[in-house]
């Protein structure tokens, strides 16, 4: 028989497992991977080569995560005693939600710029690359970009955990 208390349990478990798999996937790429890559390979096109095979690795894990996530924090909020309502932000709980909500919106749109903006170019750059058709100076600026995005979404990840933080405070008080 499947309790509330139950469902709340692996709601919390599942949330931490998919909070680990995104949150730690961007600090793999943004710590590790990318500077990395900068680092040791200086061929442009083998860069983009590998950070495209491991982006097209660590896609369907983000995707799964945020679904996981928005779920389970859907059981969470309303099973929460400090929720209220939609849009009703009287105490310190649902104020840490907001701007938790808000960290991840700009999470979500980052990662859509990365994922329909920044990619596609990065692939296209790749391919003129193979037949030396390409702009240097284009590619340069691609990897600024994707590096300082990978980087923003690290700090609103960490704002994320901070948001949480305080609101989880809030239960134990």
């Amino acid at each position: 028989m499947l309790t509330n208390e139950f469902i709340i349990s692996a709601s919390f478990f599942f949330h931490l497992i998919a909070t680990v798999a995104w949150i730690g996937g961007l600090v793999t790429l943004a710590v590790i991977v990318q500077p990395a890559l900068n680092h040791v390979v200086t061929d442009v096109k083998e860069q983009a080569r590998v950070l495209e095979a491991v982006q097209k690795r660590f896609q369907p894990i983000a995707n799964l995560s945020l679904i996981v996530l928005i779920l389970t924090g859907m059981v969470q909020t309303v099973n929460n005693p400090f929720y209220k309502g939609f849009l009703r932000f009287d105490n310190v709980w649902t104020q840490a939600i907001l701007f938790k909500h808000l960290a991840i919106v700009g999470m979500v749109i980052i990662a859509g710029i990365m994922t329909f903006s920044i990619q596609p170019a990065v692939k296209r750059n790749a391919l003129l690359l193979a037949n030396d058709v390409v702009d240097h100076a284009a590619v340069a600026k691609l990897q600024k970009q994707q590096t300082r995005l990978t980087q923003l979404n690290l700090g609103l990840s960490v704002l994320v955990l901070l948001f949480t933080a305080m609101a989880s405070a809030q239960t134990v008080q």
